[in-house]
């Protein structure tokens, strides 16, 4: 960690460029490595579980919505033909998945400067990792709990759907527009204390406009647009396709939304390089 840590003078100015960015990253992936190892098993220290209980969460949460929506509610998707009881969990679980990733990173960032004070003031750090690090963590809870809804599709389906091998490719273009974000929101965390209350809001805001619920035919056409505009929701319904329907991505859709969610990266990148001298004045 010191060795990565001493190439960085946090008084002078950063380099914003894309490149400079992937060399940041791959400068310092051990750094992250160990960071993204001590969050996730601190996070579950001192328990009698362990780490197992990020196998029993996602396992709770499915069986929970299982009996909730096909039983109590006794909700059905609307895809027509045979839906069995659990189709509506699991397609459910689907969104709950995405909007999990997004809304674990953005709640985090506000705060990712201001607890960790000391890697400000007292050692020179690259502090650009730190969201990359509460991302990395991030995904290893979503591989888990892909893990869970891939074993329970095939426990009550008998099969899994060969296009699930494309998921990783659908989830890229959040991760990154999610980076963009969590730099952008780790700055302004630091000036603006209110943030860290008012991103909390707007997640939760942003889980109901996103078709995690409900499908899209749900929703009054002259109100789609909104929905739409709403960047889990093409996430959600792709991760869907190549998940639970076996459909082939929208190719041109990902591609369009990766190059608009890197340029977001980048401008979250280059405003947390910017503003960043002016962490240690304020803390």
């Amino acid at each position: 960690m010191t060795l990565s840590a001493i190439t960085i003078n946090p008084h002078a100015a950063q380099p914003t460029s894309l490149a400079a960015l992937g060399n940041s990253l791959w400068r310092n992936h051990r750094l992250i490595v160990q960071m993204t190892k001590h969050e996730v098993v601190g996070r579950y220290k001192g328990s009698v579980m362990g780490l197992a209980w990020s196998f029993f969460n996602p396992m709770l949460m499915l069986a929970v919505y299982t009996f909730v929506f096909s039983v109590i509610f006794k909700s059905r998707w609307g895809v027509g033909g045979d839906e069995s009881k659990t189709q509506f969990a699991v397609v459910l679980f689907v969104g709950m998945i995405v909007h999990s990733l997004f809304t674990e990173v953005l709640n985090r960032a506000p705060g990712l400067i201001l607890s960790n004070v000391n890697y400000v003031k007292k050692v020179v750090f690259p502090l650009e990792t730190l969201p990359v690090t509460a991302m990395a963590a991030a995904l290893f809870h979503t591989f888990i709990s892909l893990g869970v809804l891939l074993a329970a599709f095939a426990l009550f389906n008998g099969y899994l759907q060969w296009t699930a091998i494309f998921t990783p490719l659908v989830f890229l273009p959040l991760v990154i527009l999610t980076l963009g974000l969590a730099w952008m929101l780790a700055s302004l965390g630091v000036f603006l204390r209110d943030i860290g209350q008012t991103i909390g809001i707007i997640t939760t805001v942003m889980m109901f406009l996103a078709p995690v619920f409900y499908p899209i035919t749900a929703i009054p056409e002259k109100f789609r647009p909104w929905l739409m505009a709403n960047p889990l929701t093409f996430i959600i319904e792709q991760a869907r396709e190549v998940l639970i329907w076996g459909r082939l991505p929208n190719w041109l859709g990902l591609g369009v939304y990766t190059l608009v969610a890197t340029a977001i990266a980048w401008a979250g990148f280059v405003w947390f390089q910017k503003t960043r001298k002016g962490f240690a004045n304020v803390l």
